[in-house]
């Protein structure tokens, strides 16, 4: 009997606000254990929340790039539980009225799109982080009170690969909103995976089971395949799923038992006291949606169409919004005809370097407006390629305009005929050699000829008229 999977997600993304959810108290990750901290986030007797205002537009923000409705009143409760990582016994969360409802994600699937439904996105703060050593075990309060947005998902991913696509173009919006880094090695961003399967033609769905904190794609990937596989088994036996929530061990790449699943009422939540709803105008939601930036999906199609760059291309240069500004600043500077010149620059040299430096287009040197100059200069004939491949590197470190260097140097690209025929004629002089063996059939000979001639002109000659000169001085010697 074939069955089918259901897995549902519960991502939490930690907002990037310079202070805690509901204290002053400044977020820097690597900081001293417990430096961070003040009689709010350490849960103190009397001691009140004030909420975060920037973190409450952050998650409407996501919320309005995930296409969700903004509820206009919202409020927050308290969700209480017994354990060393909340000093307050209990999380200020939201479960009545949370800022978001509905939305969703569309990924590329091999039978096509697939929308993947959100059932909201609710506001909370996190919990201090547990650390377990050898002979002990502490607990690090920095991240205690940090904003967290929660984003639940509807069950409708039906396999590993699925919910990567999920969670990578989850994690691209949110990136380019600038709601957070979703840097997955800080805890920016985790997710609770559950799991069922059922068999084929059964419309209720399994027995759920929950794997907690997952906060890396490859250990989520690896624990769904390994889940599903052991309920699949378990059921082939006869046997029954039980509801209970698992973790992931990367070492033996399986999941263990921790506790039989709590259910909801078991937090006993009742409305948080100490905060009055936050209550949003139309008009304060619009503001914010102004200052959204246009979904990658769209970019991609965009670039495509305003910049004649083929699907590969438009989908590397949208991956990162800060390569995508960087890209159609220094296109917008270009003929229109040479979108996809740049963005092979971009995506080959640029890119290369980018990667060997450690560096952003944010912080090197290169500017829109060089690349575009280069990119420029290199159509018009001005320099060749191995001139511009030459300045690109010294662009990138120090910055300066290509032509104002072009011109300082003597660097301009030779394309007088003349001038080019005395640098052939005296690199076939000096190589009778391999003269005779292009006449013997050893074609490759004219690319040692081309090659000649550009160290004769010190790179500056046009490599596509030294190869015409070459050809036909050759083909009469």
């Amino acid at each position: 009997m074939k069955m089918i999977a259901t897995i549902g997600l519960e991502t939490h993304v930690q907002l990037k606000t310079k202070t805690k959810m509901f204290c002053g108290c400044s977020l820097q990750f690597g900081s001293d254990p417990n430096t961070s901290v003040c009689p709010v986030c350490l849960g103190y007797p009397g001691a009140l929340p004030v909420m975060n205002k920037e973190a409450v537009k952050f998650t409407v923000m996501s919320g309005l790039m995930l296409g969700c409705e903004i509820n206009t009143l919202s409020t927050f409760d308290r969700k209480n539980y017994f354990y060393p990582d909340m000093a307050k016994d209990y999380q200020i969360s939201q479960n009545v009225r949370p800022l978001c409802l509905g939305g969703g994600v569309t990924i590329e699937t091999p039978a096509g799109p697939k929308r993947i439904r959100i059932n909201h996105i609710h506001l909370e703060e996190d919990a201090a982080k547990i650390n377990h050593y050898a002979r002990f075990s502490g607990v690090d309060f920095n991240r205690g009170g940090t904003p967290l947005m929660e984003i639940v998902g509807e069950p409708d991913l039906s396999s590993a690969d699925e919910t990567m696509a999920y969670l990578l173009a989850l994690r691209q919006i949110l990136v380019y909103a600038g709601v957070s880094d979703c840097n997955l090695e800080e805890g920016n961003m985790r997710s609770d995976v559950n799991i069922s399967v059922r068999p084929e033609g059964q419309e209720k769905l399994g027995t759920k089971v929950e794997i907690k904190n997952m906060n890396t794609f490859k250990g989520i990937h690896a624990a769904i395949e390994y889940e599903v596989s052991r309920q699949m088994a378990v059921l082939a036996r006869g046997g029954t799923v039980i509801q209970e929530t698992r973790r992931w061990d990367p070492d033996t790449e399986e999941t263990h038992s921790m506790r039989t699943k709590e259910n909801a009422h078991d937090y006993r939540y009742f409305p948080e006291p100490d905060l009055v709803p936050v209550q949003l105008s139309a008009e304060q939601i619009e503001r914010w949606r102004a200052e959204l930036p246009e979904l990658p999906a769209a970019r991609r199609e965009r670039m495509m169409a305003q910049y004649g760059i083929p699907e590969y291309d438009a989908g590397v240069l949208a991956d990162a919004r800060e390569n995508a500004d960087f890209f159609e600043a220094a296109a917008k500077r270009c003929d229109k005809r040479l979108g996809k010149l740049v963005s092979n620059w971009f995506m080959t040299e640029v890119m290369r370097l980018l990667g060997e430096s450690g560096k952003t287009v944010g912080t090197c040197a290169l500017t829109p407006d060089a690349l575009a100059e280069l990119v420029t200069l290199l159509d018009s004939g001005v320099i060749n390629g191995p001139t511009a491949k030459e300045l690109l590197p010294e662009l990138f470190e120090k910055g300066g305009m290509p032509k104002a260097i072009v011109d300082a140097r003597g660097l301009g690209q030779v394309s007088d005929t003349a001038a080019l025929e005395a640098f052939v004629d005296q690199a076939i002089a000096a190589n009778p050699k391999s003269v005779e063996d292009f006449k013997a059939g050893k074609k490759a000979a004219a690319g040692f000829f081309v090659g000649q001639v550009m160290k004769l002109s010190k790179g500056k000659a046009d490599p596509k008229l030294v190869g015409k000169l070459v050809a036909e001085k050759l083909a009469k010697a």
